[in-house]
Order: C-alpha cells, then sequence, then structure tokens
C-alpha cells in the first residue's frame, strides 16, 4: 500500500546539503532544496515532497559519518545520552508550498566499545544522520524515545500526513 495511501515514486534530487546554521531552520533549508530539485526533476505538475533529518547532541549537528571511525565517534558520543533528531518536510505542488518540521528526543544506553564495534560491523551506520538507524541494529543501541519514532526513522509520518491532508491528491 502506498504511503499514507498516496502513490508516489521515490526520485534522488542528488543536492549537497547544507550543514550550518540553526538545526531546525537546516533540515527544512535541505528540504526545501531537496523538494525543489526533485520538481525540476518530475515536473512543475506534480506534487513534490522533500525531506531531511539530522541529529543533534549538544546543539551541535552530528551529521553523517564519513568512515567507520567517525561513525564510532559518533556512538560513543551518543552513548548514555539523550539527543534530538529534527526532521524537516517542504511540500511543492501547483500553487503549493507548505512546510513544516518535527523534532524527537532519543535516549541511548550505555553501550560497551564491544557493542559499539559489533554495530559497526553491520555497516547499518553508512549514510545515517547520527551513524545510527532506529528502524534495525541500531534499535538495541536506543533506551527511549520522546516523540514520533517514525521521525526517527526519517519521514515523520504524521507530519506528512497533516501537510497532505488538504491537497487534491488521489
Amino acid at each position: 500500500m502506498p504511503l499514507l495511501g498516496i502513490p508516489f515514486e521515490v526520485v534522488d534530487p542528488g543536492v549537497p546539503e547544507r550543514s550550518d546554521g540553526d538545526p531546525v531552520e537546516l533540515v527544512l533549508a535541505n528540504a526545501e532544496l531537496k523538494a525543489r530539485a526533485g520538481s525540476a526533476l518530475v515536473g512543475a505538475d506534480a506534487y513534490v515532497i522533500g525531506s531531511d533529518t539530522d541529529v543533534v547532541l549538544d546543539g551541535r549537528l552530528l551529521g553523517k559519518p564519513a568512515d567507520e571511525a567517525a561513525a564510532a565517534q559518533r556512538l560513543r558520543a551518543l552513548s548514555a545520552r539523550a539527543h534530538l533528531v529534527h526532521s524537516g518536510v517542504f511540500v511543492l505542488g501547483p500553487g503549493v508550498e507548505l512546510r513544516g518540521s518535527e523534532s524527537t528526543v532519543v535516549r541511548f544506553r550505555q553501550l560497551s566499545e564491544r557493542e559499539i564495534d559489533a554495530y559497526l560491523a553491520t555497516g547499518e551506520w553508512r549514510g545515517r544522520a547520527g551513524g545510527y538507524a532506529v528502524q534495525g541494529f541500531g534499535s538495541s543501541l536506543i533506551e527511549g524515545i520522546d516523540g514520533d519514532l517514525s521521525n526517527v526513522i526519517g519521514l515523520p509520518l504524521p507530519l506528512v500526513a497533516r501537510l497532505v491532508g488538504s491537497l487534491p491528491i488521489g
């Protein structure tokens, strides 16, 4: 079944993401960049949803680790700590520009070096904000989540549903 009952196609707009600024404004700006680039690929008569997610610890964006050593560093920093996951969503279509953001608190449990090494060996950290994926093996790293789990996975579905709910799609 399509997402939220709406048929869709995934398009990689291939845009470089911004990495400096206020975390919430940054994910919103990146979501807009992706939506506008996606619209250029599929046509202005289509509705396009751009989304961006990042992890923030102590006010600092963690981003996606470039390599395994950087992923290990992120996991050590997150161990036994709470952090924020921010997502921005931008909906673009004929005469429509809608945007919104979602924030979720994620608490990691205390991780041993052995657990960090085992997680890194899964390769799941690649291309993931903060160096983990909660929807896979990364769920074992988590002690708790306050807020929307779908936001941590990468697309806050309740927010998307609110934004597209009034559009003439279907």
